[in-house]
């Protein structure tokens, strides 16, 4: 795959001891662990200080938190391009990583119908995983469980929408 240029303005990074998130929010006790929390508003983003162990993991979250920022700029018509090759890959065991793969797992089909907030999230989450395979320069990881033939397609998909071009964030 070939490599994107990405250009906008700054973002800032903040890294923080066991992050946890329920609702929305930062918080010191009980909530869910996650490596990374973004903020598209507020043009920020939180790591989880383990994510500093392993530079391959660290790239890994790193990538999927800065195309959060790209899915919100891509325009209507390309996101629901994306959604059509989603639609065609939801029945498809796994995914590119688990913040995706749970998401997929709680849709029906009337989430996909009624384009609920669940499906959409679903989109975006897979959008940022698949990203993060493709960018992060590593084929291997316990979250790649998505079989090879629609691995192909996902990146088809961005060299086409997204090509060599900057992408703006």
């Amino acid at each position: 795959m070939g490599q994107v240029k990405i250009e906008g303005d700054p973002i800032r990074i903040a890294v923080r001891r066991n992050l946890r998130v329920r609702a929305g929010k930062i918080v010191a006790r009980g909530g869910t662990e996650v490596h990374a929390a973004t903020f598209i508003r507020q043009r920020r983003m939180v790591l989880d200080a383990d994510l500093l162990r392993s530079d391959s993991e660290l790239r890994r979250i790193v990538i999927h938190e800065l195309f959060h920022f790209v899915w919100v700029r891509l325009g209507n018509s390309v996101r629901r391009s994306f959604e059509d090759l989603m639609q065609l890959q939801v029945r498809a065991r796994g995914d590119l990583g688990w913040s995706s793969e749970y998401r997929k797992a709680e849709l029906d089909i009337e989430d996909m119908r009624r384009r609920s907030r669940r499906w959409r999230e679903y989109c975006c989450e897979a959008f940022c995983d698949t990203a993060a395979y493709l960018y992060a320069r590593s084929r291997q990881h316990d979250e790649f469980t998505l079989a090879e033939r629609y691995r192909r397609k996902r990146m088809v998909w961005f060299e086409k929408n997204l090509g060599p071009e900057r992408v703006r964030i």
